[in-house]
């Protein structure tokens, strides 16, 4: 075997050894007989939040979403300033309408992605929890 392969595979077995010795939990049976168990109680044990996996999801969601409407914003910007530089050139505004056209493109399937994310997320918590729901009401 090459050296290149010896090291690959020690510091593979290293690695493994690292992310495998640190302190386990161990996760107990829960006395909760209300529902599913879907281990949120556990999250006091790891010192991570025992926060809804679904509201989570739902806010990275959000927020990836947020973050691709600055981009689209930012290409549309773009777009229009390439079209009043042009100065009459056929081909650069040809080119910024193009750009525009697909920024904005972007920008509704973006907003569509959005709409149906919040529809989605906000039926199945209310199908879970069998009551009202507003997602500004837990934001704030």
């Amino acid at each position: 075997m090459s050296k290149t392969k010896i090291s690959l595979i020690i510091m593979f077995v290293a690695m493994f050894g690292v992310l495998m010795s640190g302190s386990f939990v161990y996760a107990q049976i829960s006395a909760n007989t209300e529902g599913p168990n879907i281990g949120l109680e556990y999250g006091q044990y790891t010192g991570l939040g025992s926060q809804d996996i679904r509201f989570t999801v739902a806010m990275i969601i959000r927020a990836v979403l947020g973050a691709l409407g600055t981009v689209a914003l930012a290409i549309i910007v773009y777009a229009g300033f390439k079209w009043m530089t042009a100065g009459g050139n056929d081909e650069n505004v040809a080119s910024a309408k193009k750009i525009l056209t697909a920024a904005i493109i972007g920008l509704v399937i973006i907003f569509s992605a959005y709409a149906i994310t919040r529809f989605v997320t906000t039926e199945l918590y209310k199908a879970t929890k069998n009551v009202d729901y507003d997602i500004e009401q837990l934001t704030d």
